[in-house]
């Protein structure tokens, strides 16, 4: 008798969308970066000595301002994955996943990523 393992429900799950999605956010004098899941986990931080002489207490909320800002980055990064996979715009708001122009303002226009650079550069007026 074999007995046969149950399916695995990574199998089920379409190999174009990747289980985890990530982006990294820096800081303006690019001393310290963080790497966070698009739920604002910190996976990488990578820091300049000079960082340190702020104390503990700013470098950490420092890092988890970054790590805020990657998640919102890494979330709309989750939205275009999700749209090329055949997901509509109705169940990715529902999900809460920013988009694009969404998340530029959350970042304050901070972002270097091409996929979540604006669309266009005109304001309405």
């Amino acid at each position: 008798m074999s007995e046969e393992s149950p399916p695995d429900a990574s199998a089920q799950i379409s190999p174009a969308v990747p289980d985890v999605t990530c982006a990294t956010s820096t800081n303006r004098a690019g001393t310290l970066s963080v790497r966070a899941t698009d739920q604002g986990l910190p996976v990488v931080i990578h820091l300049d000595r000079r960082e340190l002489r702020y104390g503990a207490e700013a470098l950490a909320a420092e890092i988890l301002r970054l790590s805020r800002t990657a998640a919102v980055k890494a979330r709309a990064k989750r939205r275009v994955e999700l749209a090329e996979a055949g997901i509509s715009d109705e169940i990715l708001d529902r999900l809460g996943l920013p988009t694009r122009a969404d998340a530029v303002l959350a970042t304050n226009g901070d972002t270097e990523d091409p996929e979540l650079a604006p669309v266009s550069w005109m304001r309405h007026i």
